[in-house]
């Protein structure tokens, strides 16, 4: 009864089963485990603080990663230039930060983040840098660029103020070479607000990851409906073959059913005698009486 799986039609079913299968559970495999790294990212970002961290010289951090972004970095040097950041929120708050330039002892800057201050951006209300040389200990991160979350990208700013915290954008303002990241100091002076270090892009529990959870439910419905429908098939088959050994449906009468109908049909009427007919109805053209 089962010799029909070895037809050409059975073979290409089974071979897309095969196939098909195997690759939903990989794939939904693939997105939980994507989801399970953003979750532990995710949790590590946020389990250990910058203040309970111990700090690493700045040079061993570089370059910025998911492990080395949010760690305490520490560099010397004297502060240079300093800039605003204007319409950075936090808190629920509209503010700027105050960010300036350390220049290094190896000749490049990094730009530190001493603080945020409410309200709109003005230098008269920012602190002046500490003058000689000082020792920065902040949170590092990673270089923001126009798509990254709460930047001013939108350009025309005033001289002083800048949209994105890069080297990409502070290459053209300062005259000397830039480490790519910044830092955030967790203590600052002078009134201002510490500004929290953010997760490493991607590794947040936001819509992506989220996404990420949602198709791997998605792969296991897959999997799971390719196998219903291979059954459903296989169970219409075995019980087409029963019934027809057993002599309810005739050999093929499953194809073509309407067909064999009006066959059978026209059989009948011609085949039924003229003694079966009612006498007074009359008798089908071209035939004659006795």
């Amino acid at each position: 009864m089962h010799r029909f799986l070895l037809t050409p039609r059975w073979w290409g079913i089974n071979v897309f089963v095969a196939l098909g299968v195997p690759f939903c559970l990989f794939m939904g495999t693939w997105q939980l485990g994507r989801f399970e790294d953003r979750f532990d990212t995710h949790k590590e970002a946020t389990s250990a603080r910058p203040a309970e961290q111990t700090a690493a010289p700045l040079e061993s951090l570089l370059p910025v990663d998911k492990q080395t972004s949010g760690r305490l970095a520490s560099v010397s040097g004297e502060y240079a230039d300093q800039l605003l950041v204007p319409e950075r929120r936090l808190d629920g708050k509209s503010g700027f930060y105050v960010l300036t330039l350390l220049k290094t002892d190896t000749g490049k800057a990094v730009p530190v983040v001493r603080g945020w201050l409410p309200g709109t951006a003005d230098a008269s209300r920012a602190p002046a840098p500490p003058a000689g040389r000082v020792e920065v200990t902040g949170a590092l991160q990673a270089s923001e660029n126009s798509t990254s979350k709460g930047v001013y990208s939108a350009g025309g700013l005033p001289a002083g103020q800048l949209g994105v915290i890069g080297a990409a954008s502070l290459v053209n303002i300062v005259p000397y070479g830039l480490h790519d990241a910044w830092l955030t100091v967790q203590m600052p002076a002078d009134g201002m607000t510490p500004v929290p270090a953010q997760a490493p892009a991607n590794t947040g529990l936001d819509l992506k990851a989220f996404q990420n959870l949602g198709y791997t439910g998605e792969w296991f419905v897959f999997a799971a409906f390719v196998l219903f429908m291979w059954f459903r098939l296989y169970r219409r088959e075995v019980e087409t073959l029963r019934d027809t050994e057993a002599g309810i449906l005739a050999e093929g009468e499953g194809e073509g059913e309407g067909e064999g109908e009006g066959e059978a049909g026209a059989g009948v009427g011609a085949a039924t005698p003229a003694a079966e007919r009612d006498p007074a109805e009359p008798a089908p053209a071209g035939t004659g009486s006795a």
